[in-house]
């Protein structure tokens, strides 16, 4: 059979030189499956990582629903807010401009979040909602602002007519500008009323309207990631039942789809920002639409009934859950539903007739105790008779370990849930000493989901030492894939000008995109997954740390290729000697080639001025005749290819 073979090593610089190491890998006998989807991506609206990030609209409260409604705008001239006879009955509010013509001008202007980032020569979509209040024509004015208060760009809207009706152009930027604003301008005597002002790039992901940032889902897709867990996290529990995330109010007309208090608003008082809102613009039909483009697997959360716990003590009573356990359904139904069904047709007319193939549903998030399981019981009772094809995931509460993760696993096992999801926000230390620990997991229970982790350095930066640990803790996870199905690093995505948390796997501002050493490890894991685990070891035993080395081993039996990884936490040059048994014929002058994550500098980090200071660089090295050997460079990870068949 042609196989080739992918090492993975990470290994550290120091002063002295280890005796060489030899693992052996045994190529003959073909251990568990991995699941396709095992590495992926988690969302959560942190961070300004929807509004302000992924979702494109460039326009802050763009429909004056904020609690504060001119959040976002300064009005000029005589500009008051209005709900009487609305555009929008789900988003009442709007704007009356009356200009009565004296000079000093009526109209709005918006500063986006943190600034608008226009792109020299690139054309912008603006958009309202306006009608005339005695129907004659009215002209408006609208303006791209650069950050030194220059127009850079201009266009002119005529409305006329009583009825509410959308207004659209396009707009050329001729300059660049991080932090630009939009201004508009009503040119003629009279009252005007507007509602949903928006602006787009023209140029979004995959050039659709109410579309997404191009490069922050470029940098996903190269991920090539398997599974996609959408929306959350905390914000699906909502620091009151009212502020939960609730995916009905997410789907259908998107200038109707009503505004949510984003719950991380206010939750670090340290990063306090009071205009944190979700207009749900990216709601559950872009976020299926995305897990399709991406090639992953959708894994939606919702939530169980309890408000966050660690804010609120809020919750349904159980004999009241009937509703959010119906949602449920009808989410189901939203997927994968014939068109003829109720909910099936909503997704048929946003768009998308064929199904999204929905197979996994997450009940509840970091929940704990009784108050979790007494709930999760009857959402199992109903979707295991109605929808036993689905994927059902239990979680083990917000921390790897004590006793409410003691209490919740049993549960799950009782329970019969499909995998229970585990969390784990650790240190570099916690993550390099629990390499092994799902070698003793149980093997007749639920399977694991990694569903959010991050080694949390003591600067909370992410730099290469975290990403090393990571990696180091993923050799773990993939040399027990028959007990870990899923794994997916958190947070996802960061405004460099608007983060409340920290460490995230990509960095933005309103023009750039930064990915982390982070990233780069997922990447690498997630682009050679493998279809089964190999066995390998050093003195017949796995590589969990032995001085800092820790390793793993697969195989694709599709593309006949074999992929090593191996991590060295330790800061010392380590020659490494790999010997495939069971090979048919010699490696002798087979070429390896090598991708090679290394930085003299292990707590170095990728910034906006230097974003490519820690990056996959490229070599090759020659093959012996059942293996080869590497010396590898302190804080490094390597990809290593052979063909050993022709």
């Amino acid at each position: 059979m042609r196989i080739k073979i992918f090492i993975l090593v990470l290994l550290a610089t120091g002063h002295f030189t280890f005796a060489q190491k030899e693992f052996t890998v045994d190529v003959e006998n073909i251990g568990a499956e991995i699941q396709p989807d095992m590495y992926g991506v988690f969302f959560e609206d942190i961070n300004f990582g929807a509004d302000g990030g992924l979702y494109a609209e460039l326009i802050k409260n763009r429909s004056f629903e904020f609690h504060q409604p001119f959040v976002g705008w300064t009005p000029f001239g005589e500009v008051k807010v209005m709900n009487e006879s609305p555009c929008f009955d789900r988003n009442p509010n709007y704007v009356r401009l009356n200009e009565n013509g004296l000079r000093r001008g009526t109209g709005l202007e918006n500063v986006g979040f943190t600034g608008i980032g226009y792109k020299q020569n690139n054309n912008y979509r603006f958009s309202f909602y306006a009608r005339s209040l005695d129907g004659g024509e009215k002209k408006f004015r609208i303006e791209l602002v650069s950050e030194e208060n220059n127009a850079i760009a201009d266009a002119e809207i005529v409305i006329n007519g009583k009825s509410w009706k959308k207004y659209t152009t396009l707009i050329e930027a001729q300059t660049t500008s991080a932090k630009g604003k939009l201004r508009l301008i009503l040119k003629t005597k009279g009252e005007v009323d507007l509602d949903h002002i928006s602006l787009f790039p023209v140029e979004t992901w995959k050039n659709r309207e109410n579309g997404l940032r191009k490069d922050l889902v470029e940098a996903l897709y190269e991920l090539n990631p398997g599974v996609f867990r959408f929306p959350g996290g905390c914000i699906i529990e909502g620091n009151t039942l009212d502020t939960r995330y609730q995916w009905k109010n997410s789907v259908g007309q998107v200038e109707n789809r009503p505004l949510n208090e984003n719950r991380w608003n206010y939750t670090f008082k340290h990063r306090f920002f009071p205009d944190y809102y979700q207009t749900y613009g990216l709601g559950y039909y872009e976020f299926f639409l995305l897990s399709e483009d991406l090639g992953a697997e959708p894994l939606p959360v919702i939530s169980c009934g309890l408000a966050c716990q660690y804010e609120s003590t809020e919750c349904v009573h159980v004999d009241d859950l009937e509703t959010y356990i119906q949602d449920a359904v009808d989410l189901i139904e939203f997927a994968n539903g014939d068109i003829d069904s109720k909910w099936g047709k909503v997704r048929a007319e946003m768009g998308h007739p064929e199904s999204f193939n929905l197979k996994y549903l997450a009940i509840g998030n970091e929940q704990w105790g009784e108050a979790y399981v007494e709930r999760l019981i009857p959402f199992l009772e109903v979707l295991r008779t109605k929808h036993p094809e689905i994927k059902i995931i239990g979680t083990s509460g917000p921390a790897p370990d004590g006793d409410k993760f003691d209490y919740l696993w049993p549960k799950m096992k009782e329970l019969e849930v499909d995998l229970v999801d585990e969390h784990y926000y650790r240190s570099p230390e916690w993550f390099l000493a629990n390499a092994a620990r799902y070698d003793s997991y149980d093997r007749t229970g639920p399977k694991v989901f990694a569903g959010e982790f991050a080694s949390h350095h003591k600067s909370r930066d992410n730099n290469l030492r975290a990403a090393i640990s990571e990696a180091a803790f993923m050799t773990g996870l993939e040399r027990n894939a028959d007990i870990v199905h899923l794994a997916t690093y958190a947070p996802l995505f960061a405004h460099y000008d608007a983060w409340q948390w920290k460490p995230d796997m990509i960095w933005f501002d309103n023009l750039q995109v930064v990915r982390t050493p982070n990233y780069y490890v997922q990447q690498m894991y997630a682009q050679n997954p493998g279809t089964n685990v190999l066995t390998l070891t050093s003195e017949g035993v796995n590589v969990t740390g032995q001085d800092s080395l820790y390793a793993s081993a697969v195989i694709d039996r599709i593309n006949s290729e074999v992929i090593v990884k191996i991590a060295n936490a330790g800061d010392e040059v380590q020659d490494i000697k790999i010997d495939l048994n069971g090979l048919k014929q010699t490696l002798n002058g087979k070429r390896i080639e090598i991708t090679c994550l290394h930085t003299n500098q292990p707590e170095a980090v990728n910034t906006r001025e230097a974003p490519n200071t820690i990056m996959p660089a490229h070599s090759s090295v020659w093959a012996e005749e059942k293996g080869f050997e590497l010396k590898v460079q302190g804080n490094a990870f390597y990809v290593c290819k052979i063909r050993i068949q022709d």
